[in-house]
């Protein structure tokens, strides 16, 4: 089975894409959601989280805070780096797994927010799809869908690998600056390409670019 690593950096549309795949029948592993499953009640990365941060991450109901969490690690580059030691080899399990049992597919989508800056979860996947997008338009993107002002804007994208760092990064990169109706059709040719690929079982070719 070939499998494909979907990144990009916050705000570039990973997750329009991701339902996209998923709308033709893909296989998908999302980070993102194995984190939310793992941080919520009775989760292995709850309890590692209060374990190392104590009881004040968590809210009037028991469970995780994640804004609190979200802003105290934003603020503290130490601190985020602790607790991603502590959730990352969770996550990774998790995506592994999936992988694993999706093996009767031609191919899978693994979405993986930090692709780039962890090479661990880069050893998992075949293939780099990165969803791209200028940084002036991600910037505008997150203050309207997160309600933020720009300075915090600017932190958290800072906190991610540069866009430079994920092109280089990339196998294939699909542009999202355009309508959603575009963004479709380039999935399905990227569909495509990955189904060819898997079935050629050349997972190396030259890779695809689109617009």
């Amino acid at each position: 089975m070939l499998a494909v690593g979907l990144t990009g950096g916050i705000a570039s549309g990973k997750s329009l894409v991701e339902r996209e795949f998923a709308a033709l029948g893909v296989p998908v592993a999302d980070a993102d959601a194995l984190s939310r499953s793992l941080t919520g009640p009775g989760g292995a990365g709850l309890e590692a989280l209060v374990g190392s941060l104590g009881p004040d991450i968590l809210g009037a109901d028991g469970g995780l805070d994640r804004a609190r969490l979200r802003q105290r690690l934003f603020d503290d580059p130490e601190l985020r780096l602790r607790v991603e030691r502590l959730l990352h080899p969770l996550i990774l399990q998790g995506l592994k797994a999936r992988l694993a049992a999706s093996k009767a597919a031609p191919y899978a989508l693994a979405v993986i927010p930090l692709l780039v800056e962890v090479p661990a979860a880069r050893v998992l996947v075949d293939r780099v799809l990165l969803v791209d997008c200028s940084e002036t338009l991600q910037l505008s993107r997150l203050m309207s869908r997160d309600h933020l002002d720009e300075a915090s804007a600017r932190s958290m994208i800072a906190a991610q690998a540069t866009r430079a760092e994920r092109l280089r990064a990339a196998d294939d990169i699909l542009l999202n600056e355009g309508d959603p109706g575009m963004l479709r059709e380039y999935v399905v040719r990227l569909h495509g390409f990955y189904l060819e690929l898997a079935a050629q079982g050349a997972p190396r070719r030259p890779g695809l670019r689109l617009p």
